[in-house]
């Protein structure tokens, strides 16, 4: 939190892409898409890593999870990002992609009342808001657990994402495990049919709604939260706690966490008590086998630079670096990336 400035300053200057102008004939152009809740993030660690390797730049579109999944399946960029791993349909089409999760991140429930209460809220009363079932601040559900504020007699706006989300993948995931309802009415994925609301695109569109719209709640990464000078919800996690975002309770979501040869895994409502249950992994999406000759070697090589050096950023950015189990598994998947056959990257 000390360095929140950066968070401003950054997202500020931040568009739809991190290059503006095309590179030098002598430059690498390394192309992805996906993910708007790491943009913050990658712009920074993408301008860093310039710095260490000037040959090299990357233009990323900020165009949400499910349409970098689609590009990556495609071929049509070198990388894809993605707060949701794949799932096994998805990666049927995507044979020999790799999942690198490179940094962890909150969901926050974000809100716009009048004084900007503190405000608490049970997984039953959140998931009752975005299924409809609760729809003024004043209901006796919510006050319940916020004795003493005076919430206001003032329809609830649901805002939501209209783009395929990652975002929105752990939001519902975490919905889904907390409510029988939403698993069995709405269910969980980086798209759903939502029960309510009004849409926004990218966590920015999202971000852009809540600002301006007088009883809205929605969901958001948190350095938009903040960007944007939104209050924070306080949720009551798995073991009963009451957890704000932050990237203790971020970290805290992920700790003993096993996971599996490919890394796909959910830290969704965690047991941990000191866990945020809305937090998830962003996984950078690369295929093991490259084809480019100057491309493959540039991508294998910031991927070893981000899981080690690039870490540093997390957390002036409101994320929270990987574990350093994390990072090991990492290493060997870019050490498994192949170019004509042969290791990229030496062991």
């Amino acid at each position: 939190m000390r360095r929140l400035p950066l968070v401003l300053l950054l997202l500020a200057a931040c568009h739809s892409s991190t290059q503006s102008s095309a590179p030098a004939p002598s430059q690498t152009l390394v192309n992805g898409a996906g993910s708007t809740f790491v943009f913050p993030l990658l712009s920074k660690v993408f301008s860093d890593y310039t710095r260490v390797a000037p040959a090299v730049r990357f233009n990323y579109q900020s165009i949400g999870s499910g349409a970098g999944i689609r590009q990556i399946t495609d071929r049509t960029v070198d990388f894809g990002a993605s707060d949701a791993p794949l799932t096994d349909e998805q990666l049927a089409k995507a044979p020999g992609l790799l999942h690198l999760p490179v940094v962890l991140g909150s969901v926050a429930v974000a809100y716009n009342l009048p004084g900007k209460p503190a405000l608490r809220l049970t997984a039953d009363a959140l998931a009752g808001i975005f299924l409809g079932e609760i729809s003024r601040w004043n209901d006796p559900r919510l006050a319940a657990a916020n004795p003493g504020v005076e919430l206001p007699d003032l329809a609830i706006a649901v805002v939501h994402r209209s783009d395929g989300s990652g975002t929105t993948a752990i939001f519902t995931d975490y919905l889904a495990k907390v409510s029988p309802t939403w698993a069995a009415k709405v269910r969980h994925g980086t798209a759903v049919r939502w029960p309510i609301g009004i849409g926004g695109k990218g966590n920015e569109g999202v971000a852009g709604q809540l600002t301006t719209l007088p009883g809205a709640i929605g969901y958001v990464e948190l350095a938009y939260a903040f960007q944007n000078h939104l209050p924070t919800v306080e949720l009551q996690n798995a073991s009963g706690a009451w957890i704000k975002p932050s990237i203790a309770s971020t970290t805290a979501a992920a700790a003993g966490v096993d996971l599996p040869p490919d890394l796909r895994v959910s830290v969704t409502n965690s047991g941990n008590p000191a866990a945020y249950p809305i937090a998830g992994f962003t996984y950078l999406l690369v295929y093991r086998d490259q084809t480019d000759p100057v491309k493959g070697p540039a991508l294998a090589h910031f991927l070893w630079w981000e899981i080690h050096q690039g870490q540093a950023e997390a957390e002036p950015l409101l994320y929270a670096p990987i574990p350093p189990s994390v990072v090991e598994k990492d290493a060997a998947k870019v050490q498994s990336m192949t170019l004509s056959g042969k290791p990229i990257v030496e062991g």
